[in-house]
């Protein structure tokens, strides 16, 4: 029996965290025992926002050598650049005809990132990039998309439009479903508990990166927010700790309730030096593995062309089904 598809994909516009690695990367791993999992760099996706060239380049190296050094084996998933497969380009453009406005502007991510700006300076590429973004999905018919639960919007968007193009057009599409995790899909940052931990943050004190050094985790730990009160407790009313909690339950494999009971009679003080510990011992191996690929980008450009490949192959096939049921071939 063949093993059902999934695909997801990280924008390359920034320094990999670790609210990336427990909502994401941690499942990508996962994942690939038993799925035939595809994984891209969305780099078409990052260029809605202005970039440095120099700066893409090197963020597309790193991201590419992160999903390596958390555990993503090139030889059971498939790794590629968006940019290198054209067909991502092309459907994206054939599903953007087949969606509509509204559609686009009921997207609370694009709310959220053209923020107070007049509509008139918002670029085109961000209000349209969730129909490229159901290209990427669609082209390798996967059955699953595991994504964060600020990507749920996406992918019921995704689904919409293979239904239509299925319903117009015959049946051409598989409707992925989102795949998301009931815990870890949304780590909050560490100077703010009311918001997503975030590479673009203002703060560096926000998140912690994939590649900091002990040092610097232990500074960021030091300064993290925490409620009123010492007390460790697991509720919403103490949004700080709770995300503390989360994060440390979740590197070792525990229900965040269990670690609020080893707490019990201790201060922040205490909890903060062990969730330290705990998160140097899981990120330690993964910092030095980026470290190692970062060093050698010429082989983390032949994993990248040797997945692209691959991929091309598939999103060659879906795309000429495609344009043949549409005419255009």
């Amino acid at each position: 029996m063949s093993k059902q598809r999934a695909l997801s994909g990280i924008q390359t516009s920034g320094t990999l965290h670790l609210g990336n690695y427990l909502g994401a990367l941690r499942r990508f791993v996962e994942l690939q025992d038993t799925y035939d999992t595809y994984y891209f760099l969305a780099d078409l996706h990052s260029i809605t926002a202005p970039q440095d060239p120099e700066s893409l380049r090197l963020n597309i190296t790193n991201v590419a050598a992160t999903y390596i050094g958390c555990g993503l084996d090139p030889q059971r998933a498939t790794l590629f650049r968006q940019s290198d497969v054209a067909a991502h380009a092309e459907l994206g453009w054939i599903l953007t005809t087949l969606t509509t406005m509204g559609e686009l502007r009921r997207m609370t991510q694009f709310k959220d990132k053209s923020g107070t700006a007049k509509e008139e300076s918002v670029g085109v590429g961000l209000f349209t990039y969730p129909s490229l973004m159901a290209a990427d999905i669609l082209l390798y018919q996967p059955e699953v998309v595991p994504v964060g639960a600020d990507q749920k919007q996406h992918v019921e968007l995704t689904r919409d439009l293979a239904e239509r193009f299925n319903n117009r057009f015959g049946e051409t599409f598989v409707i992925p479903k989102p795949l998301i995790a009931e815990e870890g899909a949304r780590i909050m940052g560490l100077d703010d508990p009311t918001k997503k931990m975030s590479k673009s943050a203002a703060s560096e004190y926000n998140y912690i990166s994939l590649i900091d050094s002990p040092d610097e985790i232990a500074k960021k730990i030091r300064k993290a927010v925490t409620d009123s009160g010492e007390k460790i407790e697991l509720s919403d009313d103490k949004p700080a700790i709770k995300n503390l909690l989360t994060i440390y339950a979740l590197l070792q494999d525990r229900m965040p309730a269990e670690v609020t009971e080893e707490f019990l009679g201790k201060g922040y003080g205490d909890f903060k030096n062990a969730l330290t510990e705990v998160i140097l011992e899981a990120l330690g191996p993964i910092r030095d593995r980026i470290m190692e690929l970062t060093d050698d980008p010429a082989e983390v450009n032949r994993i990248l062309r040797d997945g692209a490949e691959r991929a091309e192959a598939q999103a060659t096939k879906t795309l000429a089904s495609v344009k043949q049921r549409m005419g255009l071939a």
